[in-house]
């Protein structure tokens, strides 16, 4: 067991699984876990999360200050922001996954719900998907936009990026960040047929 504790271990091991599956390609995405003592582990700046080392993650407070480890991603203010906004989740996951990414691209998009309820466990699992502007990575100013759309909804879809989740620990931000994908691929192969969606409850 990493000296980091429990947290930081399982937050590797799902780094490695997301970057074995091809959901987060080269040096992107990022990962984070809420400690108890309100900071956070986050996976460094310009790290593989196929290669990330427990004893090497970044830690921040809740206002962003870093405390040790390796410099922290530059994306870090979009975990802060979606824990601010859903103080009672441990877990923020952000990818880069191929699908998900094509679907951010699209013009002609709802940005109220950029994926309609093809399956259920998209329905249970994520609802409504926010597609929000576009912001350069690393632009902080899209923060407070971030944390105002995620007290209603636990995932968003960045413009022409990707998608980021946040749940009650990092395992279900995971599993929400993979029926994302999973759900853009179904759309993108259904694109052009009549499709009938989940029925409304």
């Amino acid at each position: 067991m990493s000296s980091r504790g429990p947290e930081a271990a399982q937050l590797c091991r799902l780094g490695v699984s997301l970057f074995q599956r091809g959901l987060t390609p080269g040096r992107t995405g990022n990962l984070s876990v809420r400690l108890h003592d309100d900071t956070i582990l986050v996976s460094p700046s310009g790290t593989s999360m196929g290669d990330l080392d427990p004893e090497t993650l970044s830690r921040v407070s809740l206002d962003g200050t870093h405390l040790d480890g390796r410099p922290p991603s530059k994306e870090t203010f979009l975990h802060l922001a979606l824990y601010k906004a859903r103080p009672e989740d441990r877990g923020v996951a952000h990818t880069h996954s191929t699908h998900a990414a094509a679907v951010s691209c699209l013009a002609d998009l709802d940005d109220g719900n950029a994926l309609p309820p093809l399956t259920a466990y998209y329905t249970m699992r994520v609802g409504r998907l926010p597609r929000l502007p576009y912001h350069a990575p690393g632009d902080d100013s899209l923060g407070p936009i971030a944390q105002s759309t995620a007290r209603n909804h636990p995932a968003l879809l960045l413009s022409n990026h990707g998608p980021i989740a946040s749940g009650r620990d990092l395992a279900t931000a995971v599993d929400i960040i993979e029926e994302i994908e999973e759900t853009s691929c179904l759309f993108l192969l259904l694109d052009g047929r009549n499709i009938r969606h989940v029925p409304a409850q």
